[in-house]
């Protein structure tokens, strides 16, 4: 008999969460004003909301906790996570910044000014949003395969070279930063990006001479993929597989609260001496010194740790197997999601799974709300509410996919909470006819609006 595949860990400690009634979650969701970021923690099940630093880190991350050195200048946790960057990324200078978006905002500051344009795959909403705060624009160059959510494509985080040629044709290139590649593509459903296209991609902006950055939150999850989709990969490791992608780029952005399996911190890292001077004035104004950044020396050590544990393929096969099981769940009760599965997330296609709900109405958090009242499952909206307004017509945006992500938080939640997930979808797929209306909205900030929007039935 072939032995079953087992997690590979054990667990030391348990958090209780509570069950809570229909009745009870009608109230609590009406108080939120039907924005499932403003619920509570314990009034929800299990929380899908995202996969950022709501993971377990391991025994030797938090024995490096106890050893952190909360010294304000040059402290030995700083250089634990310089030693970790650099035998792991290949980066010799980096910012360490309380998160990822700090991270963004410091880079940014240096490069992104009004008028710039910055091509990509389907830039992540905090990425978007830095970019179109500085009123510059965000131009997305994912392949058209991305945009069907049926089709299996191995590496739907692809950058279309044709597209991004087009940008690079289209604009001088003194305005145009540089190229924001996100591995894994959070935005287009958590979907990996070849070392091909990197490759590719790297040859064609040292062409026309743009820089070419990582947005690096999943990373490793990206190299996972290369090693069982890409040919030629399949024998190498992880931390090679790593170090061949991230050769090809110019800097990078990193919010640790994903692939470094931490909750809380990130950085920004650099081959040029000049730019991180350049990021240092900014990250000492808007962080914290540059050798801490706005992180303890205690999450800088587990930071280091989780870059090593994070880049192991044990680890990675047990997260990601997870999120197949769940994706293997809906495929029985036919409910459909971004095929292939993605690293952290199912991605579910609101528009299949409630088509009579119109697209004004944000089907997409339409779901969530069904889901969240069916079972207490909190899930988020990757939609129209996510897409934002127009900065110029402040007329809504609908991009070509509406999803409900369901993030999976690392190493934190049993195959048996995917069984409640996939069967709780199930009961709202099965009175899907029912579902007609959905959401308008009585309140949103300017920009990035679905952390704070309120809502209210359509």
């Amino acid at each position: 008999m072939e032995i079953p595949y087992a997690e590979s860990f054990r667990i030391k400690m348990v958090e209780p969460i509570r069950r809570s009634t229909r009745e009870e979650r009608e109230c609590w969701i009406k108080d939120a004003k039907y924005n499932l970021f403003a619920l509570r923690s314990d009034h929800v099940f299990i929380d899908l909301l995202t996969d950022s630093g709501t993971g377990a880190m391991s025994d030797r991350q938090w024995s490096a906790i106890m050893l952190g050195d909360e010294s304000y200048a040059g402290s030995s946790s700083y250089f634990n996570m310089k030693k970790a960057i650099k035998d792991i990324l290949g980066f010799d200078y980096f910012l360490p910044t309380h998160q990822g978006r700090a991270a963004e905002n410091v880079l940014f500051s240096v490069l992104v000014k009004e008028g710039d344009v910055v091509p990509g795959n389907s830039h992540f909403d905090t990425t978007k949003g830095h970019i179109e705060f500085r009123k510059a624009t965000a131009i997305d160059c994912t392949i058209d395969e991305a945009n069907d959510t049926q089709n299996e494509h191995p590496f739907k985080g692809n950058i279309d070279l044709g597209k991004l040629e087009e940008v690079f044709k289209k604009y001088p290139k003194e305005k145009i930063p540089f190229v924001c590649v996100t591995v894994t593509c959070n935005t287009s459903g958590g979907q990996p990006v070849s070392m091909q296209n990197i490759k590719d991609v790297h040859a064609l902006a040292k062409k026309y001479d743009i820089p070419l950055m990582f947005d690096s939150a999943r990373f490793a999850e990206n190299a996972y993929f290369i090693k069982k989709r890409e040919k030629g990969y399949e024998n190498k490791t992880i931390k090679e597989i790593v170090r061949e992608m991230f050769k090809h780029v110019d800097m990078m952005t990193m919010s640790s609260k994903k692939d470094a399996i931490v909750n809380i911190g990130g950085f920004t890292a650099f081959r040029s001496e000049e730019l991180f001077r350049k990021a240092s004035t900014f990250n000492i104004m808007f962080e914290g010194y540059i050798t801490y950044g706005g992180m303890s020396g205690r999450d800088m050590n587990a930071l280091a740790v989780g870059l090593d544990e994070g880049t192991e393929f044990d680890y990675l096969e047990t997260r990601i197997k997870q999120v197949e099981y769940l994706g293997a769940e809906l495929d029985k009760y036919g409910i459909a999601y971004q095929r292939p599965v993605g690293g952290h997330a199912i991605f579910v296609d609101a528009l299949k799974v409630l088509p009579n709900v119109p697209r004004e109405e944000f089907p997409a958090q339409t779901l969530g709300v069904e889901l969240y009242l069916e079972s207490g499952v909190r899930g988020v909206e990757i939609g129209a509410i996510l897409a934002d307004r127009d900065p110029v017509t402040r007329e809504n945006r609908y991009p070509k996919l509406e999803l409900l992500r369901l993030a999976i938080s690392r190493r934190t939640y049993t195959n048996n909470h995917m069984d409640v997930i996939a069967a709780s979808l199930k009961n709202v797929f099965d009175r899907r006819d029912s579902i007609k209306r959905g959401f308008k909205i009585i309140y949103e900030a300017p920009i990035m609006r679905h952390f704070t929007v309120e809502l209210d039935r359509a």
